[in-house]
Order: C-alpha cells, then structure tokens, then sequence
C-alpha cells in the first residue's frame, strides 16, 4: 500500500494541463482536420489518404533519444522542448487558417505533417518530464489527470471545433484552436523541473543505454509480454463494437452519440477513479483488482448481443466497458513510467508506449474470423477470458520483477 498525504498537488495538477495541451492536436488532425477539407471539395479517396499525418504518432521513438541529450540553452531539458513545441505547434495550426483545402491541397498535407510530427515531440517529452517528476505515489494521479486533460482537449479539438466550424469560417475556428494551445505554455512556465543525476552524454548512449539496461533484467521478456497482453481483451472487445451495433439495429446517430458522449464521460470518470484509489492500493493490487474489472467488463457487451436491440443495454455496455477501462487504464499508465530508466525517459517510455501499441494493430486483426467461429455472445466471453494471462502473471510475478520503480 502507498501512503499518500495529498490526492492533489500543484504539480499534478499543472500535469493535467500539460495533458490538455497533448491532445489538442491529434483531434485535430483527425475528424476535424477531414471536416474541413471535405467542406474544401476535397474527395474521400484524397482524405482517405491524408490520413496518413498520423504516422509520426506511431515512430516517435525514433528521434525520442534526441530529448535525452540535448536541450536548448538557457532552457530546461523537459520544459525547454515542451515550451518550443507548443510554440511551433501554434504557428503551425494558425497556419491552417491562411490556406485553402482545394487550392492548396499539397501545402496542406505537409503543414499537417509538420504538425502531427511536432506533436509526437510534445508527447514524448511530456511523458519523460511525468516520468521524472512523479513520486511512486503520485503516479496513479498523474496519470488519471494526464489523461483527463488529454481526454478534454480532444473534445475541443474535435466536436467543439466542429460546433464552431457550423457557426464561424474555418480560419476563426483554426485561430481559436491555436490560441488554446498556446495557453497551455502557461502550464509548462509554472511547471518546475527536477534535476536528473543520470543522463546520458552522447546520442549513441541514448539509444543503447536503455536497451542495454532493460534486457540486462532477467525479467524484461516477461515485462514486455505483460505490456502487450495487459490490455488485449479491451483492444479485442471495441475493435469490431460499431459494426457489431449496427449488426443488432442501431443507427448511426445512435452509435456516435452514445460511444461519444456516454463512452467518453464513462472513461474519464473511470481514470479519475483510478488515481484516487491508487494511493490505497498501490500499483500491484491496481493492475490486478482493476485488470480484473476491465475483463469483466466486456461482458457487458455479451449481455447486449443477447438482449438485441436495447438503448438502454447499449448505454450499459459502453458505459460500463468505458469506465472499467479508463479504470486499468491509470495503473498501466503508472506501470510504464515505473519501468523507465531515470535521465533515458524520452527514449524509454517511447519505446515502452510503442510496444504497448502493437496489441492495438495486431489484436483487432483476427476478430471478425472469431466472430465467424464463436458468433457475437460467445465471441465477447472469449475477449473476457483474454484477461487473465495478463492478470495471473501480475499476481505470480510482479515482486519478482525487480526493475520495476514499484
């Protein structure tokens, strides 16, 4: 158990913050961004292919070693480059304001390169300064207010500014969205860094230092196949949950405003639940207790494929399955920072954050073959039990692994 005498601080809660001004751009660059330019005349195979801005998101451990050598004079490390990304990052959306999608398509597509790529480097660098800046007990809270931040500026990044765009041109809503991400450097300002003793001294040591240092531990295979698996049941469950509705008869509308609204709201209060009860528990009983949870929860998706057609069910399940995840979510979150090598954050939770992600890409691919084989009620109770290996390995294995900040 942790013992923690404040739940909130001046410093996590300027994390949250810092958490906002992430996820300002990747809504942006998402749904916004193929609103706008197919309000431009642009046709859906061009937007289809635009898509591809998000790439930077996926290979940000590639130039992460750079945060962890270098820094900008007369700056701090973290704070340096996290101010001078959200610098560059409000040009580079203000920019979005002076262009036109059918007359200035190709510009386009580089100026949101440009910023998907200065955005990963906002993210890599405010995941290191979480990293080091966070007590073993402050990290389930960090986390929870990382991600409420992040989960906030999608919003108005995404369906406020789409609101806007209805009611203002696109470069007003370009200008005020830019404007809010420059706020943000407020938070970076009155964040304070903390001096890191062990740090590398040259590129080529960041890149092999961490390497060489995780899998020096005896249990880094295990780790890596317990950062992989942690989360497949959930990743397994949602991968096919909009096809899978309209299958039973909802609509569209129904759908978008159910995953939307009851979906988003269900998750942050699923990670502000998180961090609170993660001081009590500490990080073992969290990813055990709340790993648990988060399986149990895509049953709930079981019990919708029996009912059919039901809102109220529906509302249930993606509720449900939205909390419980945002819940598992804060100690996952907290794990990846307890593995990371002090003065190799950057480069660390870059790594660790990518491999996390490969669940994402390749879990989803052989569910529509289950789909075929189970049918959807037996299919749910399959992701569910997918859970466990990730559970039971916690429980057996977790004082073993001595790498771990726990």
């Amino acid at each position: 158990m942790i013992k923690n005498k404040s739940i909130f601080n001046r410093k996590l809660l300027l994390l949250g913050g810092l958490g906002f001004s992430s996820g300002l751009p990747l809504a942006l660059t998402g749904g916004t961004f193929q609103a706008w330019l197919k309000d431009g005349g642009i046709d859906l195979k061009t937007i289809g292919l635009l898509s591809l801005v998000g790439l930077p998101y996926t290979l940000k451990f590639l130039w992460a070693p750079i945060f962890d050598v270098y820094h900008f004079p007369f700056l701090t490390k973290r704070r340096g480059w996290i101010f001078v990304s959200q610098i560059l990052l409000f040009l580079a959306i203000a920019i979005f304001g002076f262009l036109s999608p059918s007359d200035d398509t190709f510009f386009i597509l580089l100026v949101a390169l440009v910023i998907a790529f200065l955005s990963a480097t906002q993210d890599i660098v405010i995941d290191a300064y979480r990293t080091e800046v966070l007590t073993p007990d402050e990290r389930g809270m960090g986390a929870s207010l990382s991600n409420l931040g992040y989960r906030l500026a999608m919003i108005v990044s995404g369906a406020v500014a789409l609101v806007l765009a209805d009611l203002i041109a696109w470069p007003f809503v370009f200008l005020l969205m830019s404007l809010c991400l420059l706020a943000c450097s407020f938070f970076t300002f009155f964040s304070k860094e903390e001096l890191v003793t062990v740090a590398p001294k040259s590129l080529n040591q960041a890149i092999i230092i961490p390497f060489k240092d995780f899998f020096s531990r005896v249990e880094s295979l295990e780790v890596l196949f317990f950062i992989l698996i942690y989360k497949v049941d959930i990743v397994m469950a949602v991968a096919l949950t909009t096809p899978f509705m309209m299958e039973i008869g909802f609509s569209k509308t129904e759908i978008g405003a159910v995953t939307k609204g009851v979906g988003l709201v269900a998750s942050i209060l699923g990670s502000i639940c998180g961090g609170l009860l993660y001081p009590k528990l500490g990080l073992k009983k969290c990813l055990i207790y709340f790993g648990i949870i988060q399986g149990f929860s895509t049953l709930s998706f079981s019990l919708l494929a029996y009912t059919g057609n039901n809102s109220l069910v529906m509302a249930f399940a993606v509720g449900f399955e939205n909390f419980c995840a945002g819940l598992a979510t804060t100690p996952f979150i907290a794990f990846l920072m307890a593995c990371c090598n002090p003065g190799f954050a950057a480069t660390s939770f870059a790594l660790l954050s990518s491999f996390a992600a490969v669940s994402r890409v390749f879990a989803g691919a052989p569910t529509g073959y289950l789909v075929g084989i189970f049918g959807w009620v037996d299919f749910f109770i399959f992701c569910s039990l997918t859970a466990i290996p990730g559970v039971a390995l916690v429980y057996y294995r977790f004082d073993k692994w001595s790498g771990v900040r726990k």
